[in-house]
Order: structure tokens, then sequence, then C-alpha cells
């Protein structure tokens, strides 16, 4: 194969969703505490939705995904189903409020629609284009679910 045929189907590759369902990213820092201690709480919730995959990104092992997305609050979770982003902000490390929120995006109809978030969670006016271009450069670096 070419490089320019190599570099197109890696290109493809980058341009598609994990797959259609949905994903669970935590945005952690190795340096982090709390990180530390809701770690394994996330890799339990994990095995609760064994159809959702599972990812724990550190943001500094990553910082070349991250681009310009600056996280301030640890832990930062983005939960999207194919390309789509649902929910991207910060968000208390209680496994029982992500089910909750898990649950809820699970539960909703077949034509959900994103909710736009703010990197503080609330609902904004125009699509989180920051949280999108994120998802996208980190589905090229994701590949072991927990």
């Amino acid at each position: 194969m070419s490089s320019d045929s190599s570099q197109v189907a890696a290109q493809e590759h980058l341009n598609q969703p994990l797959h259609q369902g949905w994903s669970v990213v935590c945005l952690c820092a190795g340096w982090c505490g709390v990180c530390k201690g809701y770690e394994a709480d996330f890799k339990n919730l994990a095995k609760r939705f064994p159809e959702l995959d599972f990812y724990w990104v550190d943001i500094e092992d990553q910082a070349e995904a991250m681009g310009d997305v600056d996280v301030e609050t640890f832990p930062t979770l983005l939960l999207a189903q194919g390309h789509q982003v649902h929910h991207f902000g910060a968000m208390l490390p209680q496994t029982e409020v992500l089910a909750r929120h898990i649950q809820s995006l699970l539960d909703s109809s077949p034509a959900k629609q994103a909710v736009p978030t703010t990197q503080a969670g609330a609902p904004s006016e125009q699509p989180d284009t920051e949280a999108a271009e994120l998802w996208a450069r980190l589905q090229g670096v994701l590949s072991e679910a927990f």
C-alpha cells in the first residue's frame, strides 16, 4: 500500500467513531488524588454497563489529543454516542451520580438529540464545538476499553 493510501485509510479511521454505541470518557491526571481514588469505582461502573465503552484518559499522557482544551476540574467526563457528544463537563466523583446520568441517556428515545453543554455542564445555546473536536481527536488515540 502506498503512503498516500495509508494516510487516507488512517484518516478515514480517525473520522469514524469507535462504534455507534455509547462511550464514557473520564479525563484525569496522574497526580490527582481524587482521580486515583475514583479510578477503581469508574472501572467497576464499566462492569455494570458492559454495552458501553469506558475510557480512562490521563490528559498529560494524551496532551496532543487534548489540544487546547483546558481541563480545570477533575474528574471531567465526556459521554458520547458515535460522533455526538451528549455531556462534557465536571462531575462529582460519585459513581451513582454517573450511573443515573448514563441510565437517563440510555432510557431516552432512540432519536436522541445531544444536549449541548458548557465546560461546567450547564445548557448552552450553541453546540459545544470544543467538546466535539476533542472527542474526534480522542477517538484516534483510544484503543482499550476497561
